[in-house]
């Protein structure tokens, strides 16, 4: 499994999309292409060395995800697989489902509504190589707005269904937000880990790949609503709590 990074919006929106290939067959999937202007000489270059793009996978719904659709589909006739409301989807799997890219990439298809309410992460695994796609639900040191969900939904998004994940699944975001989630959690906590995001965030461009699952688990205020650390910051217990009070929090920075 060969992972390309696509940033889109440098400055702006640090957006990301993906390009997934499976080596042995060369068939490959392109994720939240949502810049065609940004995403399409990534996509000629990739054809011209004998990929083949098999599908668009969008995370959700919003604009500077599942927006740039038409463009694509317009030099690539291929199938969406996406949230029920991604513009012009095919198909959205169900949660838990299962479909494969070329001979030796499997994909999972798991629901994360919250950020929106058709947000679906998706995990490839190609061997012992696995690598989590998971929009604006969890971002490296954060996670997304709840703009259709409630603190309930991202509690059970991130430290169920996401948490649940092999520790060494490899996170790949939709944004590149590091600096400033790092930024929120040192005011919450100042352990080793966040510590250690902190320095390497302020070295290094882009994150996403770099940190997994289990990092996540250490690193990530909202995935330690337990944490009493984390929670005497909130001035809450109760785990909802403690994630509605975070993320408001962050939300006023």
């Amino acid at each position: 499994m060969h992972v390309e990074s696509i940033p889109m919006w440098e400055g702006s929106g640090n957006n990301y999309a993906y390009l997934v290939t499976d080596e042995k067959s060369k068939d490959a999937v392109i994720i939240d292409p949502a810049n065609p202007s940004e995403v399409l000489p990534s996509l000629k270059k990739a054809v011209d060395s004998g990929i083949k793009i098999t599908n668009i996978i969008n995370t959700h719904h919003h604009h500077d995800h599942a927006g740039g659709n038409s463009k694509i589909l317009e030099a690539y006739r291929v199938p969406i697989i996406g949230g029920k409301d991604c513009d012009k989807v095919t198909k959205t799997p169900e949660h838990g489902s299962t479909f494969t890219i070329g001979d030796n990439i499997k994909v999972k298809a798991l629901h994360t509504p919250c950020h929106t309410q058709d947000s679906i992460c998706f995990l490839f695994e190609d061997g012992n190589d696995k690598a989590v796609f998971t929009g604006d639900t969890l971002f490296i040191g954060g996670c997304g707005r709840f703009f259709e969900g409630t603190p309930e939904e991202m509690d059970k998004a991130l430290n169920q269904t996401l948490a649940g994940l092999p520790d060494d699944t490899k996170v790949y975001p939709g944004h590149e937000y590091t600096k400033g989630n790092v930024k929120f959690a040192v005011t919450v906590a100042q352990s080793e880990p966040i510590k250690k995001l902190e320095a390497f965030a302020g070295s290094n461009k882009q994150t996403q790949g770099k940190f997994t699952i289990g990092d996540e688990k250490q690193h990530n205020v909202f995935m330690r609503l337990d944490d009493p650390t984390v929670q005497k910051y909130t001035g809450k217990t109760d785990r909802v709590d403690v994630m509605a009070a975070l993320r408001e929090a962050k939300n006023s920075m």
